[in-house]
């Protein structure tokens, strides 16, 4: 997958953006020793110099979105062959981790990155980025219920903080349920719904903090707009 000349040499160190443009436009970088053009496309093998000095290429930061099927674990392999999240990835140039985890049957939005110093960040316990999950209840669920979560769920090793929640729909025996968390225990969404005496039949993670699910398919992955990765940094 080939990187823009100019973010290339920002990416390896050379300069800003609008700098390594300058230096282009001066006619000071090459590419397998041609000179180089603005908007010209970098691909892996290149040979990138700048006033005849080869640029070491540092590693490309990707960032990807997967709308996680249930039925997948969370994790880079697996010893007893279960399906993973990894098989989910196309064919990248480098090596990616998902950030956190969902359980094997909760779907939804799951995060994508080679780069360490923001996912160890987001999944960092002080960090304030909401965790929005829809949740399909059997049984009734009303008011009663939603305060509870608003004050707070005791779960036995920890009371979770106030969450956020709103009855998006209610037909049948059915209640969809719009929750969101700060933390990230292990299966807390249906540990808190437990405690306060409902069943989750489905759970879907469908935002983290700004970035929503949106249309994007069951299984399905797209890389994160420039606008998302600096709302992460920035969170």
């Amino acid at each position: 997958m080939g990187v823009r000349l100019n973010k290339y040499l920002a990416l390896s160190g050379v300069a800003s953006r609008r700098h390594s443009d300058e230096l282009i436009e001066s006619g000071r970088v090459k590419i397998n020793g041609k000179v180089a053009l603005l908007g010209l496309v970098v691909n892996e093998g290149d040979q990138v110099t700048v006033d005849g000095k080869l640029v070491k290429s540092a590693e490309q930061k990707v960032y990807l979105m997967l709308n996680k099927p249930i039925n997948y674990i969370t994790t880079m392999s697996d010893d007893r062959n279960r399906p993973t999240v990894m098989q989910l990835l196309p064919k990248l140039p480098v090596r990616v981790f998902p950030v956190g985890r969902l359980d094997w049957d909760t779907e939804g939005i799951l995060l994508f990155t080679n780069d360490g110093d923001l996912a160890n960040k987001l999944m960092h316990p002080s960090n304030e980025v909401g965790k929005t999950y829809l949740a399909t209840i059997r049984g009734a669920f009303g008011e009663a219920q939603l305060k509870k979560f608003k004050a707070g769920v005791a779960l036995g090793d920890f009371t979770t903080s106030r969450a956020e929640a709103k009855i998006v729909k209610a037909s049948g025996a059915d209640t969809v349920v719009e929750l969101t968390i700060h933390e990230g225990k292990n299966r807390q969404v249906r540990r808190m719904f437990e405690a306060i005496g409902c069943e989750v039949a489905k759970l879907k993670r469908v935002a983290l903090g700004k970035l929503r699910l949106g249309e994007l398919k069951s299984g399905a992955v797209r890389y994160l707009t420039e606008e998302e990765i600096n709302y992460l940094c920035m969170a």
